[in-house]
């Protein structure tokens, strides 16, 4: 049906369409594929958009992908800034409740394996300069926040931020770790690992 509504409004040359689900699905592109994979043609077929919508909508495929990047900040940022909004009691159940968000991302079905922030962050080269600012600053501003609630929940300065490096890695670690098919099981023992390296028990993350 996605498809045949934007077949008919290529067809009469009006945007007859969900922007932001086109947006969704040119992200699911990138996510799936990364940047360097993720043709014209692999694009127009996830959007359901001919090239001529594809472009004059969103742009070049570069602009489309920092777009699609900017999105998926959007949906899943949120998700860990109210996890680590807290209160929390210690450093540890900071890094549990932020990778507890990565694992209930990891484990849902309608979205592709990884992440694209990872995916992207692999293909770091093939990206433009615009791209990789994008890119860096979008993993920055997680570790910032991070680093931010380790503060709050009683961790020194160096502490937090070197934590907060770790703590990003780990989520780094774990998208790899899904695309390559390990089980969620797996996954949760890196992320308890994680947990208890900041004192706390494999039980915060499950």
């Amino acid at each position: 049906m996605w498809r045949e509504m934007c077949r008919l409004a290529n067809m009469a040359g009006r945007k007859q369409f969900d922007v932001d689900e086109a947006l969704r699905r040119a992200m699911h592109v990138f996510w799936r594929w990364g940047y360097s994979e993720a043709s014209i043609d692999r694009l127009t077929e996830g959007t359901g958009l001919g090239r001529g919508s594809l472009y004059s909508t969103f742009g070049d495929k570069s602009a489309l992908f920092r777009k699609s990047l900017q999105r998926y900040a959007q949906t899943y940022h949120p998700l860990y800034d109210q996890a680590l909004s807290g209160p929390h009691p210690n450093p540890s159940a900071v890094v549990a409740a932020f990778l507890r968000v990565t694992m209930n991302r990891i484990a849902d079905p309608t979205v592709p394996d990884g992440c694209l922030l990872t995916m992207s962050a692999a293909q770091f080269p093939a990206l433009d300069d615009e791209g990789r600012v994008v890119v860096r600053a979008t993993m920055d501003v997680l570790r910032e926040r991070v680093e931010q609630a380790l503060l709050a929940a009683g961790a020194g300065e160096q502490e937090a931020a070197e934590l907060a490096l770790c703590t990003l890695a780990t989520n780094k670690s774990l998208a790899v770790l899904s695309r390559s098919g390990f089980s969620s099981d797996d996954l949760a023992i890196v992320a308890a690992a994680a947990v208890r390296n900041a004192g706390a028990s494999t039980s915060e993350v499950r």
